[in-house]
């Protein structure tokens, strides 16, 4: 296909027209939310039903050119997803709605807005690629043990972490300016990359209509994967364009497929976590988790590999954070447990 790894810049609707049908393996959408958001060239303001129209049209499109083995994503605030779901009801399967714990700004006279979704949606859920995936077990700061009390259960935990459900509290909105883009809405490589793990092997195609300045693209070339791009904005195009020559296929630790962010992988798929685990020091009793983290054996070689990342922004840092741990964070805070593994 032509369109391979590129970033083409021009109106979606239009340049859908050069994608066949049935020749990417999943799209994912992160669109305008029509609130009056400040992009460079797109006046973020339509009214109600011609928002509501225009989005039928590219959410159309995302299905047709999307395998039947496929899936589809569309990230936005509940009031358009709802939206959004009728349309893909008609034409595709819903699969889940993911609720990314993101808390906003209070709006007045509602509740306080709490989570983003990402809707997803499979072209033919009998045909749909997924792949179960993990995250690390949510630990108190300070002292290290596991928030969740699991109780008789400990002996059935797994090693690094807890299938992941369709609640995502552990990664977490762009916060800091310095690690932003000019752009309004810039989501997290490692929420694109968690998207990419569930959904794809290496070499599959990746399509976002609404790149920005490169997120989805950039998550893909990390992971060994495909992407294209398309980019109303001039300035946003060649924003991403940049960024892609310093990425490298990278999120991999001896050839296995990770999203690795804060000196921690927090994202594997759990086909690979048997190869993985002989990169960590594993305990002899798995109750031991209950207080010990899973390290890696070679942690300085690992560090140092995933040191040279780029930050998304186009500059070179580590992605170690500085926490305030001043008290214990054991209280109330429960995790649910989730899946068919503890």
């Amino acid at each position: 296909m032509k369109y391979i790894n590129k970033i083409l810049q021009g109106d979606c609707l239009e340049l859908f027209k050069g994608i066949p049908d049935n020749s990417v393996n999943v799209t994912f959408a992160d669109p305008p939310f029509n609130l009056k958001k400040k992009y460079n060239s797109y006046r973020d303001m339509k009214e109600f039903q011609e928002y509501l129209e225009w989005c039928r049209h590219w959410i159309r499109e995302m299905v047709r050119v999307t395998k039947p083995t496929g899936s589809i994503f569309v990230h936005n605030i509940p009031k358009w997803l709802t939206y959004y779901a009728t349309y893909l009801n008609e034409i595709a399967d819903f699969k889940h709605w993911i609720s990314w714990d993101a808390p906003t700004a209070p709006m007045g006279k509602s509740l306080q807005p709490a989570h983003y979704g990402i809707l997803f949606y499979a072209k033919d859920v009998k045909q749909n690629k997924y792949n179960e995936i993990r995250y690390p077990h949510k630990r108190c700061r300070k002292c290290r043990f596991l928030l969740k009390d699991y109780g008789g259960k400990k002996s059935g935990l797994h090693p690094f972490g807890p299938l992941v459900s369709d609640v995502w509290s552990d990664i977490h909105r762009i916060k800091h300016n310095k690690y932003r883009d000019h752009h309004p809405c810039q989501l997290p490589i490692h929420l694109l990359e968690r998207l990419i793990l569930m959904s794809t092997e290496k070499d599959d195609i990746i399509l976002d209509p609404f790149m920005g300045t490169g997120t989805t693209a950039i998550a893909a070339k990390r992971l060994g994967r495909n992407y294209i791009g398309f980019e109303l904005d001039p300035n946003y195009t060649e924003i991403s364009k940049n960024k892609l020559l310093m990425e490298k296929s990278i999120s991999n630790i001896g050839g296995i497929w990770i999203s690795y962010f804060n000196k921690s992988v927090i994202t594997v798929r759990n086909k690979d976590w048997i190869e993985l685990s002989t990169f960590y020091t594993l305990p002899k009793n798995n109750k031991e988790i209950d207080h010990s983290k899973v390290n890696f054996i070679e942690k300085k070689k690992i560090e140092q590999q995933f040191e040279i990342i780029s930050n998304g922004n186009g500059t070179k840092k580590s992605f170690q954070l500085k926490v305030d741990l001043k008290d214990c964070d054991c209280g109330d805070d429960v995790f649910p447990a989730v899946g068919k593994n503890i």
